[in-house]
């Protein structure tokens, strides 16, 4: 294997283990077995595991940027593309029900270590505020647009947790029904 593909499956590989089973209960061995490669070719790529959690939070911050452009192409008004973040709780559905939001995992697994990594892992999540934020604004909203972008994120971050613990689809649609009329009714400045 060519060493920038054998890096980035490591990092795939290591994304989807820290998201299975945890960040703390991942090991190098978990790594290479999935990536079917020696430690010493583990080694050779990342000296620590920490080293290997940067460069997952660092492809997360792509997806997420990734996904966002795409809800921007999507979306037609700012309204559209702000439903299609309430209903990834429901295109993803069978990875929350099993494993929680992968974002909101990693942020409170790394907060409960106190790692030095959290902040950065937070950045995935201020990507989604700053991009709701944004939405927001273009809307015209009354309120303060940050205040319902922590609304619109802490919401979807609580169904998708309460969705995971009762592993209740009926549950998830009523919220993210729920999610979409309360935008509806977001008041809006007259144009």
């Amino acid at each position: 294997m060519k060493h920038g593909v054998t890096r980035q499956q490591i990092v795939a590989a290591a994304d989807d283990l820290f998201y299975r089973q945890g960040f703390e209960c991942t090991s190098f061995a978990d790594i290479t077995a999935a990536v079917n490669i020696s430690r010493g070719n583990l080694y050779h790529h990342f000296k620590v595991k920490d080293d290997i959690l940067d460069a997952v939070i660092e492809a997360r911050l792509c997806k997420t940027q990734d996904t966002l452009g795409q809800w921007e192409a999507d979306g037609a008004t700012p309204m559209e593309r702000i439903e299609l973040y309430v209903k990834s709780l429901l295109c993803n559905w069978p990875l929350i029900k099993e494993h929680g939001c992968p974002v909101g995992t990693l942020c409170t697994e790394l907060a409960k270590l106190d790692h030095d990594a959290r902040e950065d892992s937070v950045k995935i999540l201020a990507l989604f505020r700053q991009w709701l934020k944004n939405q927001f604004l273009a809307l015209n909203s009354v309120e303060d647009p940050d205040v319902l972008a922590m609304q619109v994120l802490s919401w979807s971050q609580g169904v998708a947790s309460m969705g995971n613990a009762f592993k209740d689809l009926q549950y998830v649609k009523r919220e993210v029904q729920k999610m979409c009329d309360w935008l509806q009714a977001v008041p809006l400045n007259p144009k």
